[in-house]
């Protein structure tokens, strides 16, 4: 069982950073591989981010490559989300994940409540 709460959301203007937190319970952490998604409203929830269990392998989703980058620290059961050059479109609710790891949100067994993200122009 691994409990995921996530931190770091907030408004910031467009072309600012944020970095997200998601910290895990449980002394498992470091056997997932975890991944960032995210949802606006009236909008399906989408891939963002993933990152394997030892932290050599990422991908991103084509909206954010370049911008954002994912990034792990298995002694601090945690997993990080740094965004940079946000645009209003990247405003949603975000999510961590634990799991297979991949892009598909059914890969992914654990969820955080979400932190809200909003980017005004």
């Amino acid at each position: 069982q691994v409990q995921l709460v996530e931190s770091g959301g907030g408004l910031v203007q467009a072309g600012g950073s944020l970095r997200l937190s998601c910290v895990a319970s449980g002394r498992t952490f470091s056997s997932y591989n975890m991944g960032w998604f995210r949802q606006a409203p009236g909008k399906e929830r989408e891939f963002v981010t993933t990152i394997n269990w030892s932290g050599n392998r990422m991908d991103s989703a084509d909206s954010v490559r370049g911008r954002f980058t994912t990034s792990r620290d298995n002694s601090k059961n945690t997993v990080y989300l740094q965004m940079n050059s946000l645009k209003p479109e990247d405003t949603a609710v975000y999510y961590c994940a634990a799991g297979l790891g991949g892009s598909g949100a059914r890969n992914y067994g654990y969820w955080g409540q979400g932190t809200q993200v909003t980017v005004s122009s």
